[in-house]
């Protein structure tokens, strides 16, 4: 475990560590036992909200940390954290790096999403949340805002939203790095955006906004927009592997958005958002 190494603080205080299971046919008390410090908890209702809600009634302290049971936290994850709860942060969003099995000959989908996946930075700024696998929130901040929604939302933008609707802000912490697995395959990923784009539609219709030309348009554009990209895979930091790591990357990124853009027209003339959900919810 990543974190093990980082528990203690320089006073001598120790980090409480809750490992929240939701849904194992078996509960992982082989993998836990070498980690004695973790306290090991159920929650029957699915979902990563549910989890987390449990995870958050449970803890003792002040300073509320969220990581993923398939992430892998930097060495200077908690230091990152307890640097930045000094400075009284209210809401944090870390960064979320690929993890590379051979950083060197990165597959197609490790090259893509070490680009275009996990965009914290840009979903902070730009759409007012963070990811909540890689999320810091102060107790008295979460008990204002409420607790994270169920398995039909995506529960971290409704909780980022509903952060922002009484005025707090969430802050950029680039260096709270926690890494995670790419998706293997692109069934993963397309199941990956049909979720999102059953969100992005269900908020458009409940809206009442006047949304299909938009939606249209973007939906035609997605398969061409990979063209402006190129500059930027080009100059990117994130994408291992040299050149024909950044090759891969557009060739994943042409494949994605072609997918979306498929998806997106074929909704607009069935809306199946409750096909997609449930797909979801299925999973």
């Amino acid at each position: 475990m990543a974190l093990a190494p980082q528990l203690v603080d320089a006073d001598g205080a120790r980090t409480e560590v809750l490992v929240i299971d939701n849904g194992s046919e078996q509960l992982p008390l082989d993998v836990l036992s070498g980690y004695p410090f973790a306290r090991l908890l159920e929650e029957r209702l699915s979902g990563p909200g549910p989890a987390r809600n449990r995870g958050v009634r449970e803890a003792t302290g002040d300073v509320l940390a969220f990581i993923d049971a398939d992430c892998v936290a930097d060495a200077g994850w908690l230091n990152a954290i307890r640097a930045h709860a000094a400075a009284h942060m209210d809401i944090l969003g870390g960064d979320v790096r690929i993890l590379h099995v051979d950083p060197d000959h990165p597959t197609v989908w490790e090259a893509y999403e070490s680009e275009f996946a996990y965009r914290m930075e840009h979903y902070i700024r730009s759409k007012g949340f963070t990811g909540t696998g890689n999320l810091v929130i102060r107790r008295p901040v979460m008990d204002d805002v409420g607790e994270f929604a169920g398995i039909g939302v995506a529960e971290d933008r409704d909780w980022g939203r509903r952060a922002g609707e009484k005025g707090y802000g969430i802050t950029w912490a680039p260096d709270m790095v926690a890494y995670h697995p790419a998706r293997e395959s692109f069934a993963e990923l397309a199941r990956k955006w049909d979720r999102q784009i059953a969100h992005d539609l269900e908020d458009r219709l409940s809206s009442g906004d006047s949304w299909r030309l938009r939606w249209i348009v973007r939906a035609v554009a997605l398969p061409v927009s990979p063209l402006a990209m190129i500059p930027r895979i080009l100059k990117s930091d994130r994408i291992n592997g040299g050149l024909l790591g950044r090759i891969k990357a557009f060739g994943g990124l042409v494949a994605i958005r072609s997918y979306r853009g498929l998806v997106m027209l074929r909704l607009v003339v069935r809306p199946g958002v409750g096909t997609a959900g449930d797909h979801w919810r299925a999973q």
